[in-house]
């Protein structure tokens, strides 16, 4: 078994979803990729399994009954990881907003003593191509906002390219995320923060997809909001 898995959530990519798998397994360095998929009506489970024949005991997928958000995909793939044995657990978007590239930065962070390793969009200024300028603010002030509330120094809060140590994994009760769009990205770093694990920030430039249909929504923005006031108090009243 190798080391390291890239977890990749997908609801409808059929658009990118050959391209990115066949990066990723470009790399010099071997990672493992597991899609986990909402049941996508755009046959991007089917192309995965076509795939699988290519990229044997490489290639993994996950297939759920529904569209059930962002983080328990992650949750479900994280224990499927855990489950088989890897010790660098990835997450990563399907439509190249982030660079399969990065992957060996961040992997490179956790073997040099970070145990969380972020892809940081505002770590070193804000390295954000073809996003319209109300975005890249609402998710810079929202890291700043995160950072008045939970007390984390990090610069991108809401960054949803992360290497973690398994040690991390396993020490978060995975069965107690809430949330599921921005929160969870948050909730998971805070977790990881209040247990004292190192968090490190990997600078990376973070590109718009170009291709397929964005999963943003007002519902997740206004989760995010409230989901960083709940998850502080349940910290201070240590109900975390």
């Amino acid at each position: 078994m190798d080391k390291s898995v890239v977890i990749i959530p997908t609801y409808n990519e059929i658009e990118n979803i050959e391209a990115i798998i066949t990066a990723v397994f470009a790399l010099s360095t071997t990672f493992h990729v597991l899609i986990v998929d909402d049941n996508s009506p755009d046959g991007t489970a089917e192309a995965v399994r076509t795939l699988q024949k290519q990229f044997e005991n490489q290639l993994f997928l996950e297939v759920r009954t529904k569209k059930a958000g962002l983080g328990t995909a992650y949750v479900h793939g994280f224990k499927w990881a855990l489950s088989n044995g890897y010790e660098y657990i990835f997450e990563m978007d399907a439509d190249f907003s982030h660079n399969p590239n990065d992957l060996e930065k961040l992997l490179a962070a956790c073997e040099n003593g970070a145990d969380v390793a972020i892809g940081s969009r505002y770590s070193n200024g804000v390295n954000v191509v073809n996003w319209p300028l109300s975005r890249v603010l609402l998710s810079y002030f929202a890291s700043v906002y995160v950072r008045m509330i939970t007390g984390m120094k990090i610069a991108d809060a809401t960054a949803g390219f992360k290497c973690y140590r398994r040690i991390v994994l396993e020490k978060i009760n995975l069965d107690r995320i809430k949330f599921v769009g921005y929160a969870f990205q948050i909730e998971m770093k805070y977790r990881a923060f209040v247990n004292k694990f190192n968090i490190v920030e990997v600078p990376i430039i973070f590109t718009d997809r170009t291709k397929g249909q964005s999963k943003m929504s007002g519902g997740i923005i206004r989760e995010a909001v409230v989901g960083v006031i709940m998850l502080r108090l349940r910290k201070i009243f240590n109900r975390l």
